[in-house]
C-alpha cells in the first residue's frame, strides 16, 4: 500500500477528529436498528422500544398521518402505525430523521443545505423507482431510498472542516469543468467518499450503507452482495445531477463515467428518462422526511 502524502494525512486526521466529535446516534435509534435486524422481530417488539421515545413516537405518527400516505382517518395508535408502515419503513424513518437532524445542526459551509437535501431526496426517490424497474421486492425498496438519501454525507464534514479549501474545490470544478470528486482529490488527496465511510462506521450503519457511501462513484468496486444497491444509487445520483434536482455541488459530468454507470446498470437511458414524472411527484411527497426531522 503506497504511503499517504503528509499533507493528505493531515486533512484525513482532521476529518477523523471532526467526525469523532459529532454526536452518536441516540440509544433509541440504535435499539430500533438492533430490533429490526432480528429475523423474528414483531411490531409489538418495535413498539416497546419506540414508545419510550416521545420524539420518535411523534415522528412515526406524523409520517403515517401525512400527505405521503393520504389516509382517510387519523391513526393515533403507535402499534397500528408500525403495522401499516412496516418494520423496514419505521427503521429507515428512525435512521433517516436521526441523521438528517444531526447533519442539519452541523449545517453546510460551502453548499446550500436546502439544495443538498433536495438532491439527496431525489437520489433516494430515484433509487427506489429504479429498484421497482428492476423488480426488487417492495419491502426492500425503502432501503434504496435511504441509501440514496445518505450517499453524499461525507461532503458535510469535508466542507465544514475546510471551507476555504472546499471553495477552491468548487472553483476548480468551474475552471476545469470537471466532477466535484476529481476536484476534491486534486485539492485534498482524497474525496467525500472517505469521509462518508468514516461517518457510516462511527454510526455502525449496515455494510450495505457503508459500501454505498464508499463506492457510489465506482459501483464495480462494491462487494457482489451489495453491488445492486450501490449501482442503483450511482445511477440515481447521475439522474439527479443531469436533471438538476437540487445540487450537492456536481455541476459537470465526465462522459466516460456517465456511460460506464449507465452500462453497468443494464438499463437504457430511455427507461430512466421515462421515470421523470414519477420521480417529480415522489420527490414532492418525500419532502415529509425533511419535515419530520425538524
Amino acid at each position: 500500500m503506497p504511503e499517504i502524502d503528509p499533507i493528505t494525512q493531515k486533512y484525513v486526521d482532521k476529518i477523523r477528529d471532526y467526525i469523532d466529535q459529532m454526536p452518536s446516534l441516540s440509544t433509541t435509534v440504535t435499539k430500533v436498528l438492533e430490533v429490526c435486524n432480528k429475523p423474528d422481530t414483531s411490531p409489538n417488539a418495535l413498539n416497546r422500544v419506540i414508545s419510550l421515545d416521545p420524539v420518535l413516537t411523534g415522528q412515526v405518527l406524523k409520517l403515517i398521518n401525512s400527505a405521503y400516505y393520504s389516509l382517510p382517518n387519523q391513526i393515533t395508535s403507535l402499534t397500528r402505525a408500525i403495522i401499516m408502515l412496516g418494520l423496514n419503513t419505521v427503521k429507515n424513518l428512525a435512521l433517516s430523521t436521526a441523521i438528517m437532524g444531526t447533519m442539519n445542526k452541523e449545517g453546510l459551509e460551502c453548499l446550500s443545505i436546502d439544495y443538498f437535501w433536495a438532491h439527496s431526496i431525489c437520489v433516494g426517490v430515484t433509487g427506489k423507482a429504479i429498484a421497482g424497474l428492476c423488480q426488487i421486492p417492495v419491502a426492500q425498496r425503502e432501503e434504496f431510498f435511504v441509501a440514496g438519501l445518505l450517499h453524499d454525507l461525507g461532503k458535510i464534514p469535508l466542507s465544514n472542516c475546510f471551507p476555504e479549501d472546499y471553495h477552491k474545490v468548487m472553483d476548480l470544478c468551474s475552471m476545469q469543468q470537471c466532477s466535484l470528486l476529481r476536484a476534491e482529490e486534486m485539492v485534498f488527496g482524497f474525496d467525500h467518499r472517505l469521509a462518508g465511510r468514516i461517518i457510516a462506521r462511527k454510526w455502525q450503519l449496515s455494510d450495505a450503507m457503508i459500501e454505498t457511501l464508499w463506492h457510489h462513484h465506482a459501483p464495480q468496486d462494491a462487494s457482489e452482495a451489495n453491488r445492486p444497491l450501490v449501482q442503483t444509487v450511482a445511477l440515481a445520483n447521475l439522474y439527479a445531477n443531469l436533471f438538476e434536482v437540487g445540487s450537492a455541488g456536481d455541476l459537470f459530468h465526465e462522459p466516460v463515467q456517465v456511460q460506464k454507470i449507465i452500462e453497468q446498470s443494464g438499463l437504457g437511458w430511455n427507461e430512466l428518462a421515462a421515470l421523470y414524472l414519477e420521480v417529480g411527484a415522489e420527490v414532492e411527497k418525500a419532502q415529509i422526511f425533511l419535515q419530520v426531522s425538524q
